[in-house]
């Protein structure tokens, strides 16, 4: 589990709600099953209309990966490379292909099949480089899906907040259930404004990052494998592959 996520999101509504209990307010007051309805209902619906149904289905796996934390392993892969640079420096490309049925990640097996197969650098970068977008900006979309959602809630929210006003203006004849009315009609607002700054942008800002991380990730593999194909030196390829991954990558095994 991502903890930094959790515990944003608890301690940002731990501290609203505890603001709300410093004030003389109770927890019950901003629980309302109606606004609810309309603030996350509505919302989900306009997000339906703005995007295809593939697409919301993406954000939302996009969502369990924004809570789920996934452990670096750059320090393997940068191994990985140096070792198979090795390979190739002494035995020749060809090589390789004993090699690719260990490499656990598909992008670096089939970045490593195009060396073997002897496909041209230019030929080779471009397929890289084309997947990599197509992987990075197909799954923005789904940050896009959170995005959305944020600007829409808090307007929504709005609209449940008239809504519930309406209902109010219905019942002027009966003062005592003014001051409540009014009450429940805001909190339809507290919902709207507090789940699109809590929740959707928070969610949104969150993907986008995992999913740079992943590209940086894929750019290293290329970068690896193409100095590979032009022959570099291992142990530059290793200084160079480490400026990729941040310098936090140790010094790889050499074969």
């Amino acid at each position: 589990m991502d903890l930094t996520t959790i515990a944003g999101v608890v301690v940002a509504i731990g501290f609203i709600l505890g603001g709300q209990l410093l004030e003389g307010g109770h927890v019950g007051s901003i629980v309302q099953g109606t606004a609810a309805l309309i603030v996350f209902g509505g919302t989900f619906g306009a997000v339906l209309v703005s995007f295809p149904l593939k697409d919301v289905k993406r954000g939302l796996q996009l969502a369990a990966m924004a809570m789920r934390e996934k452990k670096s392993d750059l320090d393997q892969i940068v191994q990985q490379i140096v070792e198979l640079a090795g390979v190739a420096r002494r035995d020749g490309v060809l090589a390789l292909e004993q090699r690719l049925p260990a490499l656990q990640d598909d992008f670096l097996r089939r970045a490593v099949g195009f060396i073997v197969d002897g496909v041209d650098a230019i030929v080779t970068r471009d397929a890289l480089e084309t997947e990599i977008m197509h992987h990075f900006e197909g799954d923005t979309v789904g940050a896009k899906i959170f995005e959305s959602a944020g600007g829409y809630a808090p307007t929504i929210g709005i609209l449940g907040a008239v809504l519930g006003l309406i209902h109010v203006m219905e019942n002027l004849n009966d003062p005592s259930k003014l001051g409540g009315g009014i009450a429940v009609a805001f909190v339809a607002t507290v919902y709207g404004v507090g789940s699109a700054n809590i929740l959707f942008l928070p969610f949104a800002t969150k993907i986008k990052r995992k999913l740079g991380l992943e590209k940086e990730r894929r750019v290293l593999i290329a970068e690896g494998v193409l100095s590979i194909q032009a022959g570099l030196n291992p142990r530059v390829l290793e200084e160079k592959i480490r400026a990729y991954a941040g310098g936090h990558a140790p010094a790889a095994k050499k074969e």
